[in-house]
Order: structure tokens, then C-alpha cells, then sequence
């Protein structure tokens, strides 16, 4: 049985949209019986009802035919089943120690444990019920297992997922299902963020930004996943604000928090004076020039994905009068 690809419909939305709020209310829910029972096997106990609860109703749906129903409670009990490993694992006693400021700090057995259960349970729950969502969960668990298994935090950590990205694009090409999408999708990223990364500085580092950018169109064109093309426009409107002028930062700085910080000097009388800086901002001609050319720049783009030679079917001929 192969994976069927969900079309976008009214129906389709509302069964995504309440699939999705069920595992909002289900968080909610272990957050109130975690906090209502304290012993570590009590919450235990509730994370596994509903676990079992989001099974079943997976699993009638399955029966009833209704598949993309069933695949979005399949997808909600995933995240059942992992609040279910960590009560159990807190229980245990076995993540206790294991916090610190990153989560590829040290090497944990206990963590590395967790991830992987998780990352199975993804894995066979996608088989199960054939719903390509899932394939989001294990993109993402997967770079995070083996990323945690031989990174220890800092640079290595983005070279590490570089080289996964490369290997889901290569994963996602090959493989001809609908969860490739999310190999190709979660791959982008890992991908773009380690160059942005490394990139982000000087204008011989945007001049890489744009080429990379450039790249990124030609596997969305190669691969036919836009995903690749989305990415490559945030490369894009990037290095557009450099050379303007500007910092990207700009565009993140108020929903990120993404500020110049405060400067401080020395005050005559004792103590220091602070003031806030923040990246420079651009002259507004400067935007409007440079906007307006790369939307040309981006057109252009989209216009050479449209030429494509189209097979014309001849019309029959009308037959020869007697």
C-alpha cells in the first residue's frame, strides 16, 4: 500500500486544523495532570491514556476508511507517545542530570535513548497509516538523533547538519512518495541555515548568499519542490538589505529580538551611559531600488520555470468525404 497524497480541500483543512487542535488540547491536558499529580508514576499513568486514547481513535478511523482523519491522530500520538517516554524516563530518574544550555551538550545515553524510541515510533507509525505528515516528525528527530549522537555543540554542529541536509535532498529526490516533501523541506534548512551561518558578514559573504540562493532555484526547478525556491528568496531578500545598506537583522530584530543590543561609555562623573544601537538602516531609495530589482530579478526566475516545451496533441483528422 502506498502513500496517498492529501489534496487541499475545505475537508482536508478542517480535519488537519482539528487533528492539530486535539494535540493542542492534549498538551494541555498533560500540563494540567502533571502539575495536579507530582508523583512521577501518576503522570506517567495520564501521558499513557492518551497515548492509548489517540491509538484507538487512530486506529477505528483506519477501519473506517477514513485515512487522513486516522493519519492526523496517528500524527498527534507521536507527540502523545513522547510525553509518554519522558514522564517515564523523569520517573526513572534517567533525565534528571541530562538539561544544560544546549541540547548537543555532552553525551547522554538517556537522551540519545529517548530520541531514538521517538524516532521509531515515527517511522513505524508513518508505515502503519501511510500519512505523509509524519515524515515531518522523523526528518526532524532523525537530524536530531544523529546530530546529538556524534556533535558536541559550536561549529560542528552546523557542518553536521549540512552534510544531513545534503543527504535528505539526495533521500528526497530518490524517493518517490509524498512524505519526500518534508525530507526536502526539513533538508533546505539544514542546508541554508549552516551557509547563512557561516556567511553573514561581509559582501563577499552575501555574494555567496546570492549564488547559494541561485542553487537553491535550481533544485526547486531539478527536484520540482518549491520548498527549495522559498528558501532560496530569504537568501535572497537578505543579501538585497545588505547591499542596500542595511543588516538582515532588520527584518527579524522586533518578532526575534534580534537587536544591536546597547553601547556604553565612560561618564565624567562616575558610572556608565548606555544608549541602544541597532543595525543601520538603509536609505529609503536605496529599498525602493534595490526591492524593485529584485522582484524583476525574482519574475525573471519564475519566468524561466514557465518555459517548458509543451507536447501538442494533434486534433484528428476529419475523415476523407467518399
Amino acid at each position: 500500500m502506498r502513500e496517498i497524497k492529501p489534496i487541499w480541500t475545505t475537508a482536508s483543512f478542517l480535519v488537519y486544523l482539528g487533528g492539530l487542535t486535539v494535540l493542542l488540547g492534549g498538551l494541555y491536558a498533560l500540563i494540567y495532570l502533571f502539575i495536579s499529580y507530582r508523583g512521577g508514576g501518576a503522570q506517567t499513568a495520564w501521558a499513557l491514556l492518551i497515548l492509548v486514547i489517540l491509538l484507538f481513535v487512530a486506529g477505528v478511523l483506519r477501519l473506517a476508511d477514513r485515512w487522513l482523519a486516522a493519519g492526523i491522530f496517528a500524527f498527534t500520538a507521536v507527540f502523545a507517545w513522547a510525553f509518554f517516554l519522558a514522564a517515564a524516563w523523569h520517573w526513572f530518574g534517567w533525565l534528571s542530570g541530562s538539561s544544560s544550555g544546549s541540547p548537543f551538550h555532552g553525551w547522554s545515553l538517556s537522551r540519545l535513548s529517548l530520541t531514538f524510541l521517538i524516532l521509531v515510533a515515527a517511522l513505524v507509525f508513518r508505515w502503519v497509516w501511510r500519512f505523509p505528515f509524519i515524515g515531518l516528525i522523523s526528518a526532524v528527530l532523525g537530524w536530531y538523533f544523529v546530530t546529538d549522537f556524534i556533535s558536541n555543540g559550536g561549529t560542528w554542529t552546523y557542518i553536521v547538519s549540512f552534510i544531513i541536509g545534503l543527504f535528505y535532498l539526495a533521500a528526497g529526490t530518490a524517493i518517490d512518495k509524498p512524505s519526500a516533501f518534508w525530507l526536502h523541506f526539513v533538508g533546505g534548512l539544514l542546508v541554508g541555515v549552516p551557509i547563512y551561518h557561516a556567511f553573514h558578514k561581509s559582501d563577499f559573504d552575501f555574494a555567496i548568499i546570492l549564488i547559494v540562493s541561485v542553487l537553491f532555484v535550481l533544485i526547486a526547478y531539478g527536484t520540482r519542490r518549491s520548498s527549495w525556491a522559498v528558501f532560496a528568496s530569504f537568501g535572497f531578500f537578505a543579501a538585497t538589505i545588505h547591499y542596500a545598506g542595511g543588516s538582515p537583522s532588520l527584518v527579524l530584530g522586533g518578532p526575534f529580538g534580534l537587536s544591536g543590543g546597547q553601547e556604553c561609555t565612560s561618564s565624567p562623573a562616575g558610572g556608565d551611559i548606555c544608549h541602544s544601537i541597532g543595525p543601520s538602516s538603509p536609505a529609503p531609495w536605496a529599498l525602493a531600488l534595490a526591492f524593485g530589482l529584485l522582484g524583476f530579478w525574482l519574475v525573471f526566475l519564475g519566468l524561466l520555470g514557465r518555459r517548458r516545451r509543451t507536447t501538442v496533441t494533434p486534433a484528428p483528422a476529419e475523415p476523407t468525404p467518399a
